[in-house]
């Protein structure tokens, strides 16, 4: 490295006029040209190209940067047409000066679905405003690659363990045994799972190990790290919780958990809970949050529409709508009235503080110091043109600034009433059948669990189809056999079953479809677990045999959507396509006490309690109705059927029904039906031959 200045003096560089012009300033901003060697187009975000960088400051001082690499960086905002860039020094260097880091490498964000280009950098702000430490570098560039002008950019520093970034102990390399593995360490909630994730068993939360790296990290320190983790959990989940010395408390630092959440809320940052980063040093017991990472989708600037109904986050808490995994941690916290205290005291203290009027101040701040480079910026790749998830678009640079000061005004005095009136979101409970007959929706589109195909077609297969008034093959009977349960369709009597072929694990021989078959409560195929998730009273249907997850395919929209046997991990608690609502429907029909035949009623021969037949179940049930047709059982091989001179008129359904008025089985009088699966005990059968209902008991033995 060397630099180059226009600074008259006895040691005065000589440079050549084109020189001179080649770098220059092109706004009030400082420039950075960037020449890749044989100009090599940037396409991975994996693989370095090598190239040479010239920084023309604000002084118009140039300083050239030699043998420095760059790449891609970034997940969704790698593939959009403005994109953002990693650059790596030979050396460690003082890139942006004192006060700043001193490191290899440095990002450069390239705020492309951010039209006011400042949501990244007020963020950072307004951490320093609340007291939080490690907040990124914000300096903004404009940026010509390959003797292209490409727009504004912001340099930041890349999130990593030095001082004036994630300032905490940096572990031995290589470690001996003396070394202390208890810290530092940087970790991430990373919904997209890279690199060395982990994910906790308690609450699902999928954490990245950022430092140690991936080359450099033992198993010692793996492990060892994996276990906190685990063992906070256990803490959080445990009764004894809130608990001020033995509970969640002693294991995080309140002061950074309380002002990051602030900040999260505040910018209403719908991934504030997906990508959450948050660090232990060496020798301290506690968790501590930040730094405040890739806001630039926040301030009601992402236009998804699933979360509660509406893409506008004005009104809307992030730990109710919006997503990633952090939320189960947070939520577990409102439970202990401290946290809301804490919340609400923290929230007071910094709109006293005037923490609108500074983000503000901040905005008109960035604003005026962007004009000139933001007019290049949009010529460059449009004002009014949609780069990701933009919710508004407008025709000029002043409307997206007035758009985000306006969001500011509006939420954060909501925010006020929302912290007093927040409750502790409580889980989703064990689910307990009744006497009701359920709908199963899934959550994304809220489309039943149907029998009914693409053609409109009642079948075997299990689809997804859209929830029709009466359509009884949408509704299920769920019954518990032991600590599973079995799913009977109303129109069937078939039972749920997940067919999979071959020996199969929770994530191996995955995709086939769901269908119906006859119900047989010794079948594992046909028994469910149903696990509640969340605290929005949504649920998992597991299967016992396979260990696989209902799953609608796709996500499809379709009515006809199949419903697929899949894997069962982590993504259980999270995936749309794995979660269902149950939705009681109609009451399920009991025994009718004033029918004929009714068993309870003292005249029917067939009544325990009637002393001329004291044994209600001889080697058959008696004959009804002998002319007609009479229904038999065999008790040695527990099947029952009808018997009939004219069976082409057998074609009524048949019900059986526990002395508690559950729905054990349906079943056509034309078949035969197994009861051999039954449990001990007086079950109920009741059918209805043209205008009349019959009943009668049987006695398994």
């Amino acid at each position: 490295m060397h630099k180059l200045t226009l600074i008259f003096s006895f040691t005065l560089f000589v440079i050549t006029s084109a020189t001179a012009q080649n770098y220059v300033r092109k706004t009030n901003l400082p420039h950075l040209y960037i020449e890749t060697f044989d100009h090599v187009s940037i396409n991975s975000k994996e693989t370095y190209v090598y190239a040479t960088m010239h920084y023309v400051d604000e002084d118009d001082v140039v300083t050239q940067y030699d043998s420095m690499q760059i790449r891609g960086r970034g997940n969704s905002t790698w593939n959009l047409r403005k994109k953002p860039y990693r650059i790596k020094f030979n050396q460690k260097e003082k890139f942006l000066g004192k006060g700043y880091a001193k490191a290899k490498k440095w990002t450069l964000l390239a705020n492309a679905a951010d039209h006011s280009l400042m949501r990244n950098a007020i963020t950072s702000l307004m951490g320093d405003f609340l007291g939080l430490k490690n907040n990124p570098a914000h300096k903004f560039v404009d940026v010509t690659l390959n003797g292209t002008f490409i727009g504004n950019y912001q340099i930041s520093d890349q999130v990593d363990v030095r001082p004036h970034r994630v300032n905490i102990t940096e572990q031995d390399l290589p470690l001996t045994d003396e070394s202390d593995i208890t810290g530092g360490y940087l970790l991430e909630v990373d919904g997209f799972r890279d690199g060395n994730c982990f994910t906790t068993s308690t609450y699902q939360v999928p954490i990245r190990i950022h430092y140690p790296d991936d080359e450099d990290i033992t198993y010692s320190q793996n492990n060892y790290i994996r276990q906190y983790m685990k063992d906070f959990e256990a803490v959080l989940s445990g009764s004894n919780f809130a608990d001020a010395d033995n509970g969640y408390r002693a294991w995080v630092d309140s002061t950074s958990l309380v002002n990051w959440f602030i900040a999260t809320e505040v910018s209403g940052n719908v991934d504030g809970y997906y990508s959450t980063y948050f660090y232990k040093d060496q020798q301290d017991s506690l968790l501590y949050w930040g730094p405040l990472w890739d806001y630039d989708i926040a301030y009601n600037n992402d236009n998804r529409t699933d979360r509660g109904g509406t893409n506008n986050t004005e009104y809307q808490l992030m730990t109710d709508n919006g997503y990633g995994a952090t939320k189960n941690w947070i939520n577990r916290m409102w439970q202990d009235p401290w946290f809301g205290r804490l919340v609400n005291r923290r929230y007071a203290e910094v709109l006293d503080a005037g923490l609108e009027d500074y983000l503000y101040q901040q905005i008109d701040s960035i604003s005026d110091l962007l004009q000139e480079s933001q007019e290049l910026n949009f010529n460059k790749w449009g004002i009014s043109t949609r780069m990701l998830r933009e919710r508004v678009l407008f025709s000029s640079y002043d409307q997206y600034v007035a758009d985000l000061k306006s969001y500011i005004g509006t939420h954060i005095p909501f925010l006020q009433t929302a912290f007093a009136n927040k409750k502790a979101a409580e889980p989703t409970p064990p689910f307990v059948p009744g006497n009701h007959y359920y709908l199963i929706t899934n959550i994304s589109n809220s489309k039943a669990i149907d029998t009914v195909d693409k053609s409109g077609e009642a079948g075997d297969l299990i689809c997804t189809w859209a929830v029709t008034d009466d359509q009884y093959s949408q509704q299920w009977q769920i019954l518990p056999v032991a600590n599973y349960f079995m799913l009977l369709n109303r129109n069937s009597g078939m039972a749920l079953n997940d067919p999979t072929e071959g020996t199969s694990t929770a994530t191996t021989n995955v995709g086939t479809q769901l269908n119906t078959a006859v119900a047989d409560a010794h079948n594992e195929r046909q028994l469910w677990s149903i696990v509640p998730q969340g605290t929005q009273g949504y649920y998992n249907l597991v299967n016992k045999y396979t260990n696989h997850t209902a799953n609608q395919s796709g996500g499809g929209s379709l009515n006809g959507t199949a419903v697929l046997s899949y894997t069962t991990d982590s993504r259980n608690a999270s995936s749309r396509n794995r979660l269902w609502y149950i939705i009681t429907g109609d009451e399920i029909e009991e025994p009718d006490p004033d029918t004929p035949d009714d068993p309870d009623d003292p005249d029917n021969p067939d009544t325990p309690d009637n002393p001329d037949n004291p044994d209600p179940t001889p080697d058959a049930i008696a004959s009804v109705e002998p002319s007609e047709y009479a229904l038999g059982y065999n008790p040695h091989t527990k099947v029952l059927h009808f018997g009939s001179e004219t069976p082409e008129q057998l074609t009524f359904p048949v019900r059986i029904y526990s002395t508690n008025g559950i729905l054990m089985r349906t079943f056509q009088a034309s078949e035969q039906c197994s009861v051999a699966d039954f449990s001990h005990g007086i079950y109920i059968i009741m059918w209805k031959a043209g205008s009349q209902t019959r009943s009668t008991k049987l006695l398994i033995q």
